[in-house]
């Protein structure tokens, strides 16, 4: 019997990496068979690549797995389904579940369906049911003795991050928060007299890190707490390879308490791994490169020369507003030259480790977004007209509006400063489009007054975009949009103050509630970058 299915390769599921034997191990199928057991008790990365040279190995002796070994394979295979493979996971689950059934471990079979269920795509209300359900299950096979701590608490915790996943969605969200709290420490208390036991270990500090994240929004410095035992207890449980997602957490915690140094020596600490024979997936690399120039930057200063140079420059001519434009950057850059080189070294890391065959279109786009930006600052626009190019497919792949709209943004300032107003324009207008559907009206009216003024050095032989979905002119939405601030209101009635700037657009995939996870670990009501425009579920947080 192969290792995989015919099924199986349909799905796309990229084969095993064989980058994981360093070509001393033994081909003798029972011994790799012995290290793939291994690495899958202990949680290990490369589990799926052992599993796959035993498999190989054992038939070409004439052998083939067990309907157990097959399962835990297929189990190793869909835990690292990330990125563009993530889709294949949940049938994986499911067929090692079955496996599991028919090798009598009930215990396995639960786990593998709990975690089907979390990686279908958005799971909602009826996934959660089912998931309570398996709880039930776990619970009382637990009682009879046919399941582990381990399993029936893996279970359990899987419920509970669906169940964060849809705090936001409740009634009164921050009733139905205080409630998982309750449950996740209940799980701890059932588990934590077994943390004798590595597997155990592992969940609880998968449970303490769930903690940490639901806590982190209504009281940081309790979730810094959790987070911190869970990477102990990670280390603990014998898993030394890095726990990207609880250091991401941590250190976005200790960004909102001020400990930004702390936080940033975190994530320098986990881009060096401490077992040098488990690298860092190139997707967790990419992440950590961006929170790391997120932190190096700093809230106020990486803001600053934006700010001060778009609201200088609004309403000038071109040729005036790159003048001003550029010496306002020349005077703040001199202040920051050494932050600002690690920041651009590190987004431009983020964007090469950003592409792949486990690529996530999110973190390539967003990393190619502020590397295009951090390039506009600086003047060098054919640079960043470049990358923000490269950066729109991936939020229009996405849907994020918040994203399209910074971009197309940032596009019409490189294109206005290499001498293209009518390009600028329709950049622009899109944008403005886009915005107008935000619940701030100050920025699609803002974007609308910009493409209208950057037609002016255009004449008349300039493009006149149309306005999507509208047919209006640019010409004439920026007339209503310039009448409306001169009579104190909106066209909407609502109040008008001034626009805020290019860099306080809405950020790209913010969390989509107080309680959700954005690609820097960020949690949505945590702090200041709490999200100001619909967001999405980042791929890989969990």
């Amino acid at each position: 019997m192969s290792s995989r299915s015919p099924d199986e390769f349909r799905l796309g599921v990229r084969p095993y990496d064989r980058g994981a034997g360093t070509g001393d191990e033994p081909e003798d199928p029972h011994e790799l068979l012995h290290r793939a057991r291994r690495l899958t008790a202990h949680g290990h990365p490369w589990a799926g690549s052992a599993w796959e040279r035993a498999a190989t190995a054992l038939r070409r002796a004439g052998g083939a797995l067990t309907p157990g070994d097959h399962a835990d394979a297929l189990d190793a295979t869909a835990l690292d389904c990330r990125g563009a493979a993530r889709p294949a996971a949940g049938p994986l689950f499911f067929r090692a579940a079955d496996l599991h059934e028919q090798a009598g471990q009930r215990g396995k079979a639960l786990v593998s369906r709990a975690r089907a269920l979390v990686a279908g795509p958005g799971p909602g209300a009826t996934a959660c049911a089912r998931l309570a359900e398996l709880c039930e299950r776990a619970t009382a096979l637990h009682r009879a003795g046919r399941a582990g701590v381990a399993e029936t608490a893996t279970v359990r915790l899987l419920h509970g991050r669906v169940r964060a996943d849809l705090l936001c969605t409740a009634p009164d969200p921050t009733a139905e928060a205080a409630a998982l709290r309750e449950e996740l420490a209940r799980l701890i208390a059932f588990a934590a007299p077994h943390r004798a036991d590595p597997a155990v270990l592992r969940v609880l500090a998968d449970t303490r890190a769930l903690l940490g994240r639901i806590t982190a929004p209504d009281d940081p410095a309790a979730a810094a707490a959790q987070l911190r035992t869970a990477l102990d207890d990670q280390r603990a449980g014998g898993r030394l390879w890095p726990a990207t997602e609880h250091r991401l957490l941590l250190s976005a915690v200790l960004r909102v308490t001020g400990a930004h140094e702390e936080a940033a020596a975190l994530l320098r600490a986990a881009l060096v791994p401490e077992v040098t024979d488990t690298p860092l997936r190139a997707a967790d690399r990419a992440r950590l490169c961006l929170a790391l120039a997120r932190t190096v930057a700093g809230a106020d200063e990486h803001g600053r020369t934006a700010r001060g140079a778009t609201e200088m420059t609004e309403g000038l001519p071109a040729e005036t507003a790159a003048e001003v434009w550029e010496e306002t950057a020349a005077d703040v850059l001199d202040e920051t030259a050494e932050e600002d080189g690690e920041r651009l070294s590190l987004l431009a890391e983020a964007v090469r480790h950003s592409d792949g065959p486990a690529q996530d279109v999110r973190v390539g786009a967003l990393a190619r977004l502020l590397l295009g930006v951090a390039h506009a600052e600086r003047g060098r626009y054919g640079t960043a007209l470049a990358l923000l190019e490269q950066a729109l497919p991936g939020f229009a792949d996405d849907g994020d509006t918040a994203g399209r709209v910074r971009a197309r943004a940032w596009l019409a300032e490189c294109l206005l400063h290499l001498g293209e107003p009518g390009r600028a324009a329709r950049e622009y207008a899109l944008a403005a489009a886009e915005a107008r559907s935000w619940d701030d009206p100050r920025h699609g009216a803002a974007l609308s007054r910009r493409a209208a003024h950057t037609l002016g050095p255009a004449g008349t032989h300039g493009p006149v975009p149309q306005t999507p979905g509208t047919g209006g002119t640019v010409y004439a939405d920026a007339k209503t949009e310039t009448e409306a601030p001169a009579e104190g209101g909106a066209p909407d009635g609502g109040a008008r103050g001034p626009w805020p700037g290019l860099r306080e657009l809405p950020e790209p995939f913010g969390p989509p509630g107080r309680y959700q996870v954005d690609v820097y670990g960020e949690v949505g009501g945590a702090g200041p970058q709490a999200a100001t425009a619909p967001g999405t579920r980042v791929q890989g947080c969990e």
